[in-house]
């Protein structure tokens, strides 16, 4: 699940100067608009999954304009490299197409997006968090659609109560007790976030857009570097745990070998069918650093919806991508595709409220932060948290390891 975010900040000059000269234009209010003659070949991109659901929100599209003849393709893309495909021919590419946050600022340099029209309603209409995700330098270039790109904490309620999920010490005793795992996967800098977002110690982007900061290798502050190390080393240590991937996660819960566990939205069914009733969702633990209970972080993520500003019907192209991320077609998506609304209104229903994974994210939400780093962030930190899984000692050694992994974090 890892994403890597490039940033841009494009400047954008309008000049009115000449405006007060001229002679105004009389304004068409949309209902006077003219309907425009011949039909509209409209291009949608989105992922393999969504087709059925793509079916239903265009047909009722449709319905809302009769008056206009539409040719609306659907084409299966996935959202993670949505860009790639963009990029590849961006003047032919899809008219709306659905995508991650994290491919926004490339998107917006490259000239594939332009300032949302009526972009006060869909402040007014979704997450705040949402809002910032699409947005560049306060101006919004695509339409929030989902809040669910996040992880938080998974249990099998026949060994948790709600009490002691709320400690990771907790839950690794418990799970080591009855023989059991707590999984979460440190082979991606994704998770390993969790250690240090809520300690002080920093990691982002620079204002060029490509380098990172980094202090997680800090050896001031009430928590240093090396604390968060030690912690992370204790836990490696700990019978109950066990580092693994989604597969091997899913696998063990399965199996009945994993009974807790960090993981996103996307396995949710899967882990309420194989624990049934005792199917439980919780925001992440406290785990003990320096002597101190810290809430665990989670990077968060969001999907987007975004009009091709080189598209032959862009007019058109909005008014579809208003479609598909309005509150009705947001609900309508986590009923067909269980995906988290960033619609403020969809996302305080009673269907929504009433799925624990969801219920879950969003009380993690309050502990994550939107993920803005560059590509070199990645590699330093799965070769730290092998050391770590290594059971790498304490000391001079490991504030080395620090230094070294801050070292590639923030190279040029």
């Amino acid at each position: 699940m890892k994403r890597k975010f490039y940033l841009f900040f494009p400047i954008i000059l309008l000049a009115f100067i000449i405006q007060g000269c001229q002679k105004k234009t009389p304004v068409v209010t949309e209902k006077e608009k003219p309907v425009k003659t011949g039909t509209i070949n409209l291009v949608i991109w989105c992922a393999a999954e969504d087709e059925e659901l793509v079916s239903q929100i265009t047909s009722s599209f449709k319905k809302e304009y009769s008056s206009q003849d539409f040719n609306i393709t659907y084409k299966p893309q996935s959202e993670s490299n949505c860009t790639d495909a963009l990029m590849a021919d961006l003047e032919n590419g899809a008219d709306v197409f659905i995508f991650a946050d994290d491919q926004l600022n490339t998107l917006v340099a490259a000239g594939a997006l332009e300032p949302v029209e009526n972009a006060e309603h869909a402040r007014k209409a979704n997450l705040p968090e949402s809002v910032l995700a699409a947005s560049v330098n306060d101006t919004l270039y695509a339409l929030p659609l989902t809040a669910d790109n996040g992880y938080f904490l998974y249990y099998n309620k026949k060994y948790f109560t709600e009490k002691n999920i709320k400690s990771l010490d907790s839950i690794l005793d418990i799970a080591a007790q009855h023989g059991k795992k707590f999984s979460m996967e440190w082979s991606s800098g994704w998770y390993v976030y969790s250690f240090f977002g809520n300690t002080g110690l920093t990691v982002g982007l620079n204002d060029d857009g490509i380098t990172n900061y980094c202090t997680w290798n800090s050896k001031k502050g009430k928590i240093k570097g090396t604390d968060v190390a030690k912690a992370m080393l204790k836990i490696s240590r700990h019978p109950g745990f066990t580092n693994t991937d989604d597969a091997g996660f899913l696998k063990g819960v399965k199996n009945n070998k994993i009974i807790a566990g960090v993981n996103g939205i996307w396995n949710s069914v899967a882990l309420e069918k194989a624990w049934g009733k005792n199917f439980g969702a919780a925001r992440l633990p406290l785990y003990t650093c320096a002597g101190q209970q810290v809430q665990m972080a989670s990077f968060s993520g969001y999907k987007l919806v975004g009009v091709n500003a080189y598209s032959e019907e862009k007019e058109w192209a909005a008014k579809l991508a208003e479609w598909i991320s309005n509150e009705e077609n947001q609900k309508l998506r986590f009923i067909m595709r269980r995906q988290g609304p960033s619609n403020i209104n969809a996302a305080a229903s009673e269907e929504v409220q009433s799925s624990p994974a969801i219920a879950a994210l969003l009380e993690q939400s309050g502990f994550s932060c939107l993920q803005r780093i560059g590509g070199n962030f990645w590699e330093p930190v799965t070769t730290f948290t092998e050391d770590m899984l290594s059971g790498s000692q304490p000391g001079k050694n490991l504030q080395e390891k620090l230094d070294k992994m801050a070292e590639g974090i923030t190279a040029p």
